[in-house]
Formats: structure tokens, sequence, C-alpha cells
């Protein structure tokens, strides 16, 4: 990668004039554009990346350094962020990290490097997606739509299981057997929260509209694939979908 500082003209680039935050930028007809955060210490390519991008109608932000990166993400709270991994000073895993841990913000990867180490790193950040450069815009532009429409689903299903669960009354199910709610809770959490395997088959279930032999088929052959048991892979999953809701600030 190009060693290079600090942008000074950090933005958002759209088509259309510029809209104050919180109102989301519009094209012309009124729908609002995807916002997303782009990130490559190679100018050329965040050039590239960006032209591309917003010629798909993304509204994209872009920074060329790790710290720019988290200051925009703060700021301008993007659905997604594509970024790049070795870059001086922060680097792509640190942003990461901080979007996940603090902002709740999904990303994808895009590098130049493909080593098991990396690959091992990406997994355990909970990525959507990952690419190997060199790549064409034309072949980067549907992957990084599939991950943000995935990035949406999760948002979604995020807000519509905590929206459940704040909408159940206080103690419900555990009035009929005497039982109070810290107990009923308690007794339950081995069979609901302690198998991973069902949590992650509907997981996919969800993700990929399977049913539940075939996402557990599927669950099988990705631990196959990586050496690990059944249930290795089915904790990874879950931690994964909750790495992208898990609870903090800054």
């Amino acid at each position: 990668m190009n060693p290079s500082p600090s942008i000074s003209g950090m933005r958002s680039r759209t088509e259309s004039a510029p809209v104050p935050d919180p109102v989301r930028p519009t094209d012309g007809a009124g729908t609002a554009r995807r916002r997303l955060l782009v990130v490559d210490d190679d100018r050329l390519v965040l050039a590239t990346l960006v032209h591309g991008l917003v010629h798909a109608g993304f509204d994209v932000i872009d920074a060329d350094n790790g710290d720019d990166a988290i200051l925009l993400a703060r700021e301008h709270r993007p659905e997604m962020a594509l970024l790049d991994i070795r870059m001086d000073g922060l680097s792509g895993f640190d942003v990461a990290a901080y979007l996940r841990d603090h902002l709740h913000i999904p990303f994808m990867f895009l590098s130049a490097f493909n080593d098991e180490a990396t690959v091992a790193q990406i997994r355990a950040l909970g990525a959507l997606a990952y690419l190997v450069k060199p790549l064409d815009v034309a072949q980067i532009v549907p992957v990084v739509e599939q991950a943000h429409a995935e990035a949406l689903r999760l948002a979604r299903s995020a807000a519509q299981a905590s929206a459940n669960a704040a909408a159940l009354p206080v103690g419900e199910g555990a009035a009929s057997s005497g039982a109070t709610p810290a107990a009923t809770a308690l007794d339950d959490a081995p069979t609901l929260l302690q198998q991973p395997v069902p949590l992650a088959v509907g997981i996919l279930m969800h993700r990929y509209s399977l049913n539940r032999q075939v996402a557990l088929d599927r669950l099988r052959r990705a631990a196959a694939q990586e050496g690990r048991s059944l249930e290795q892979t089915a904790t990874a999953v879950v931690t994964a979908v909750e790495q992208l809701v898990l609870p903090g600030g800054l």
C-alpha cells in the first residue's frame, strides 16, 4: 500500500448537492441514497472505487487512513463500510473492530492479501464479505450491493427482535407456573441460549431463505471445510451476528 498523509478534504460524495446530517442524501427522484464508507490508503484505488460506487447509486464517504475513517463514521453513520486492510497507522482490522464494537456498523474488506492469518482475522471480526485485489469496479459493485443488502437485513432483524422483546409483558410465562421471571429465565437459558447449532441453523434459514435441513447441511459443510466441529462453527456464526448488534457506545 502507498503511504500517504491524512487527507484534508474529507467529504461525502454524491452526484447531487450535499445534504446536512441527519437528513440522508436523495437522488433526483427523492429516493434515499445508500450511505457507504470507503477506506483505502492508495488514492488511485480510492478514487476509482468512489467513482464506481457513486455511479452505482451510493452516497460515498471516503478516507485514505484509519483515523479519518473513524471520525467520518462517527459523524455520518454509514450503513456499511468497505475497508482496505493494510494501511499506515490504524489498519482496516482496527477500524473494523471500532465500527463493530462502538458504532454497530457492518463492514467488508478489499485487500491484496489472502493468506491464512488474514482470512482467519477477517472471519473472527465478522466481515460480511472479502474481496481480493486486483478487481475491476464492475466486479466489486455487485458484491458491495449484496453485502449492503445483507447489512440492512441484519439491522432490520435486530430492530424487530428488540421491538418484540420490548413488547412482551414483564413476567410473561411465569405467572401461571408460580415461578419468578428471573427463575424462569435461568431455567430456560441452558436449552434456549447455550445450543449454538439450532441458533446458527435459524440464522442461515433467515439469511439465505433455506429450510431447516438445507441450512443444517450447509452448516455441516462449512464445519468440514474449516476442520472444526459442528458446534464450533455454529458458535462462530452466532457470534458473528451478535457482534453486529453488540451494545456499546463511544
